[in-house]
């Protein structure tokens, strides 16, 4: 292992120490049993089509870049360390970041997919975070909703030439709160208010989110851009394999 290895794993570990001695909490992730069946099977199977063709995309991407299964596996570390940090929320429920905007930009939204729904699968039955039967709604939440905003935002940024570690903590940031605001859509959806639905349900649950999300999500946004420049730094030419570096899609 050469020095600038030694760095990327001691960066890692450091990382992992930190986020990873975070005091136990209940999850934010729609916790098992929560949904009634007819959602969690239609989450489930809305959920289906994205999670091949995310298969499909990683497996195109390390077919042409085989040094790229580095990155990607740092990607899904980052979201599992990320979403296990919970914080707790104002009415004894929890937030937590969701790490998933760091492989939509790198990787494109499709491939985030399957890294979510590893990371749920490995939460719900080690940690009690999540559940199986709840899989497809945090699934399309986190791992599909959220990504697909994320890459949306970043691209929009390059369009536009903002300043590439701006756009990234935008995209980042955008794509959290949007994976709250569609986790609060599915709670309403499954739980409409007596007086004015759904979506009178959904905005009391996004203001019960609010106020621990916002900055979390800030949060988020600013470790995703200092993972970028670690990586711009010492992964340069994986970077430029994936089209990163050079402007090139992902």
């Amino acid at each position: 292992m050469n020095q600038k290895e030694k760095r990327i794993v001691a960066l890692c570990a450091a990382f992992a120490l930190v986020f990873g001695v975070a005091p136990a909490a209940n999850a934010m992730h729609i916790m098992e049993g929560y949904l009634p069946p007819k959602f969690c099977i239609m989450w489930g199977v809305i959920c289906i089509p994205f999670v091949v063709v995310g298969y499909l995309s990683i497996k195109r991407t390390l077919s042409k870049h085989h040094r790229a299964i580095t990155i990607l596996a740092m990607a899904g570390a980052f979201v599992f360390v990320l979403s296990s940090l919970k914080i707790p929320s104002v009415t004894g429920s929890c937030s937590h970041m969701t790490g998933t905007g760091l492989g939509a930009i790198l990787f494109g939204p499709s491939a985030v997919s399957i890294l979510g729904i590893i990371v749920l699968i490995f939460q719900a039955i080690l940690l009690a975070h999540g559940g199986i039967t709840t899989l497809g709604a945090n699934t399309f939440s986190m791992a599909i909703a959220g990504p697909f905003v994320s890459y949306g935002i970043y691209k929009l940024c390059k369009m536009l030439k903002v300043n590439k570690h701006v756009g990234i903590f935008l995209a980042a940031s955008i794509g959290d709160l949007f994976t709250y605001c569609i986790t609060s859509g599915q709670l309403a959806l499954a739980y409409p208010s007596e007086n004015g639905g759904a979506l009178a349900s959904a905005v009391k649950f996004l203001a019960v989110f609010a106020p621990t999300q916002i900055p979390l999500a800030i949060i988020e946004g600013i470790l995703t851009v200092v993972i970028i420049i670690g990586l711009e730094t010492y992964a340069k030419s994986e970077l430029t394999d994936l089209g990163f570096m050079n402007g090139g899609e992902n």
